[in-house]
């Protein structure tokens, strides 16, 4: 599969709000390298979307925009020059396997991204990633929703959940899913599935993890909440700070109750529990 590295002259509050809007179309993963931020999606997916993403960048008025194609095999090789290790407030350390092991006594998570989201990189994978830690998963089971690289998933297990459903829509983004599962040793305990939220009819869980964004959060609310036991947790993010509202409204307008919100560079989270 080829992608396209759309190349942006954005930073700061722009390059996330930018990053919160292009979240809406079929984006994986996204990149700040200095004064430029780069989103990466499927060259064939891009076809559908393109007229509509370039009235949304005129609208911004972001100028000097650049459309570069990337083919697959060149992935890898882009990531390992790229990616370096992150630590989550020192409890947490995801690496790639070429990096060296976390220090003694720290949480370690080894991802390969390729193109899936959920590198640790972005504040929302750090801002979800912290409230799991905080959880008590001992024995549940839960649901990591728009699964990505299975990033999440895999922190949820390593700290002590029973069993994680990993659910993405892209086949890119299963894969890949598969392959960290696999590196991490945790096959027996996740179960990786291809679908959107209507796979989740006639699954319950004792928490959920849902990184994607504003639209699809508010859109498939329901869903997650019907699928929730009483007393399960929901921790969401993928949204902007001024986004807060929103979520809350619809998360107690299917009956949650907001527990608590944090921010990360201008990023949210929100957690929420069903009474």
């Amino acid at each position: 599969m080829d992608y396209i590295e759309l190349n942006m002259p954005l930073e700061g509050e722009r390059a996330e709000i930018m990053t919160a809007e292009l979240s809406d179309y079929p984006f994986e993963s996204f990149k700040q390298e200095g004064p430029t931020l780069k989103a990466y999606i499927p060259q064939e997916r891009l076809v559908d979307c393109k007229e509509e993403v370039d009235r949304l960048l005129a609208a911004y008025g972001v100028e000097g925009v650049r459309y570069i194609s990337i083919e697959s095999q060149n992935w890898n090789a882009l990531w390992e020059s790229n990616f370096t290790p992150v630590d989550v407030d020192g409890r947490l350390y995801i690496r790639a396997p070429f990096h060296a092991p976390a220090p003694e006594g720290v949480m370690e998570v080894v991802i390969m991204p390729k193109m899936s989201f959920g590198t640790g990189h972005h504040a929302t994978t750090c801002l979800v990633s912290g409230y799991l830690m905080e959880l008590d998963l001992q024995g549940r089971r839960g649901l990591d929703m728009g699964s990505g690289t299975g990033v999440l998933a895999i922190v949820a297990v390593k700290c002590g959940a029973e069993a994680v459903d990993a659910v993405d829509i892209d086949t890119w983004a299963d894969e890949n899913c598969r392959e960290n599962i696999a590196t991490n040793a945790v096959e027996a305990q996740i179960t990786p599935i291809l679908g959107d939220a209507r796979v989740l009819a006639g699954r319950h869980y004792d928490f959920i993890a849902a990184n994607i964004n504003r639209n699809i959060l508010v859109g498939d609310m329901a869903a997650y909440v019907h699928a929730m036991h009483p007393g399960a947790d929901l921790v969401m993010s993928g949204f902007l700070e001024a986004d807060i509202p929103i979520i809350r409204a619809a998360a107690e307008a299917e009956g949650l109750a907001f527990v608590s919100s944090r921010l990360r560079d201008g990023w949210a989270a929100v957690h929420c529990k069903k009474c």
